[in-house]
């Protein structure tokens, strides 16, 4: 029997049970009854009659998403789904009705500010919707009771979800999507989707993993690995290159080892992608760890050396040592790390390689943590993910001894300081550059583009810039970026083979639902003016209530002068 603070609120497929008679057999249990009219109550003088006014998909809502570029695109679905049924999407979170809190398990910071935020929510009274990683993994937490669920699987039945989270109720979806009895990559992807940036499109080509790290919560949530169909990804990028994207972005937890589990693999994918992509159009590979990208280094260097496609690869190593790499569980040691970085720098000039490192691991030495300064000494990685080591509830790794927190401390600063000690880029001061523009810096200044080699390079805010590719000539660098003057009279490309969408504009639907014309102007789906995607079926719940209020008036009427 569940203790009471186990209790849980029933999935949604689960509210009914399957001992309860069906609608059919209910339908004929009643064959014997003999309806009979009854007499109703005379309305009071002056009285109004009384109707529901939450109708769903008329409200605003506030989108929050931390954590990796897989979950920013799943904020982007749940986001365009949302809009695409009727409800405005605000970047003002005191303006919303209901926050939609797409969470990160990686870090312990990470879900505190997610936890956080959801007290904030509240303290609003304000409705809440949770989503990610966090409640997918422990949606038992006591900070969770009594919240909405959507499941990372599940993405596609956000309206569902919002629309009785509005009308007060408290439903979790956090099943499994499965076909055949086999375990699917997720939800669809030609779902309605707004783009955080309309230039680039992030396509999740996997969910889960093969490893089984012992620091990870990430697999608690996302699970086994899962890939979509190459055919279905084609369709995905084909798709979003006619909405005007330039830049897409691969995904998953590790793209290394995509198709594993549908008899495919990553350089097959690749190499049926690069077909779709437009000229001057580029293409980012997303994280891959050591052991399945091994497999396949002849072809990925071929792959990386395409004009189309980045020459960056994001290979997290975490340690140098080999045994803490065991006791995490990596399935690799520190030369298999090293071959692929050395064969990828041969084959692939000037080749940008991203690594992770983790402080303070479970039974790291001095020695051990020695060994990684080496490498990072050795391979002045230009991007490079420090990570204090943070135990997560539930995983092997919380059970093991802790290295101090003052030593874990220490060892992330002298990692930081190592890091900080170069600069990557100070021999290209001069050098003549291709870039693609696509975004705005933080501080609103410039315009941020990249290089063949996916290095940041800031360039003069000229509108005329945004979504083209240009030439530079390279005259400053920093840390984590170069800038580049433009050559005069250069040409400036146009990659995209379609006009771009605005920012907040759905993708994904048809043309004739996209826009539509009021007052003489076409109006974004999604736009608090617009009409959308579900603005048939808010106008239909509308029709419905006022034909239920003139029925009963009639019914009044009739037994007034019965």
């Amino acid at each position: 029997m569940p203790s009471a603070c186990e209790s849980l609120v029933d999935d949604i497929e689960d509210m009914v049970s399957s001992n309860e008679p069906t609608p059919h057999e209910r339908q004929f249990a009643r064959k014997s009854i003999v309806p009979r009219a009854r007499k109703l109550k005379q309305q009071a003088a002056g009285e109004e009659l009384q109707a529901d006014s939450v109708i769903p998909g008329t409200q605003k809502v506030w989108v929050r998403t931390w954590g990796c570029s897989h979950n920013n695109s799943d904020g982007e679905y749940m986001a365009g789904q949302l809009a695409a049924s009727g409800y405005k999407i605000t970047e003002n979170p005191s303006d919303a009705d209901l926050w939609l809190l797409n969470s990160c398990t990686v870090k312990n910071p990470a879900e505190d500010h997610f936890r956080n935020s959801i007290k904030k929510a509240q303290e609003q009274d304000k409705k809440v919707v949770v989503a990610g990683c966090v409640p997918q993994a422990q949606p038992r937490m006591d900070y969770l009771k009594n919240l909405s669920i959507i499941g990372v699987q599940q993405i596609d039945r956000v309206v569902e979800v919002v629309d009785e989270a509005i009308k007060g109720h408290s439903v979790r979806l956090l099943g499994q999507k499965k076909e055949k009895g086999k375990r699917l990559g997720g939800a669809r992807l030609d779902l309605p989707k707004i783009r955080k940036n309309p230039l680039i499109e992030i396509i999740s080509i996997n969910t889960g993993c093969l490893n089984a790290c012992t620091y990870c919560k990430t697999k608690h949530a996302r699970g086994d690995l899962a890939s979509y169909s190459i055919e279905e990804l084609v369709e995905r990028a084909r798709q979003s290159f006619q909405e005007g994207v330039c830049e897409i972005w691969l995904t998953s937890e590790d793209t290394g080892a995509y198709g594993r589990d549908i008899g495919t693999d990553l350089p097959s994918l690749l190499w049926e992608l690069v077909k779709e992509i437009p000229e001057g159009a580029m293409l980012r590979l997303g994280m891959t760890n050591p052991p399945y990208i091994l497999e396949h280094l002849e072809e990925m260097a071929k792959i990386l050396n395409h004009p189309r496609v980045y020459a960056f690869l994001h290979v997290p190593v975490q340690s140098a040592s080999d045994s803490v790499l065991m006791d995490m569980r990596r399935e690799y040691c520190c030369a298999d790390f090293n071959r692929v970085v050395d064969f990828l720098k041969e084959k692939v000039p000037g080749i940008t390689i991203a690594t992770d490192i983790i402080c303070g691991f479970p039974g790291e030495t001095d020695e051990d943590f020695e060994q990684t300064m080496d490498l990072v000494r050795q391979y002045r990685f230009p991007s490079l993910f420090i990570n204090q080591f943070y135990p997560r509830p539930g995983t092997p790794a919380a059970k093991m001894e802790q290295v101090p927190a003052q030593v874990k401390k220490q060892r992330t600063k002298e990692l930081s300081a190592l890091f900080h000690s170069y600069n990557p880029y100070d021999h290209k001061v001069g050098e003549r550059q291709h870039v693609l523009v696509t975004e705005e810096s933080f501080d609103s200044q410039y315009y941020v583009a990249h290089n063949k080699f996916y290095e940041q390079v800031l360039v003069p805010k000229k509108s005329e810039f945004k979504g083209k590719m240009i030439e530079v000539d390279i005259y400053e660098a920093g840390k984590h970026y170069m800038k580049g003057r433009p050559v005069d009279d250069a040409q400036v490309f146009t990659p995209s083979i379609a006009q771009p969408l605005q920012k907040g504009q759905v993708s994904g639907l048809s043309q004739e639902l996209m826009m539509t014309h009021q007052n003489g102007h076409h109006v974004p789906v999604g736009s608090s003016t617009g009409l959308s995607w579900r603005s048939e079926g808010a106008g239909l719940k509308l029709l419905l209530l006022g034909l239920a209020i003139a029925a009963i008036i009639l019914a009044l009427v009739i037994e007034k002068f019965h």
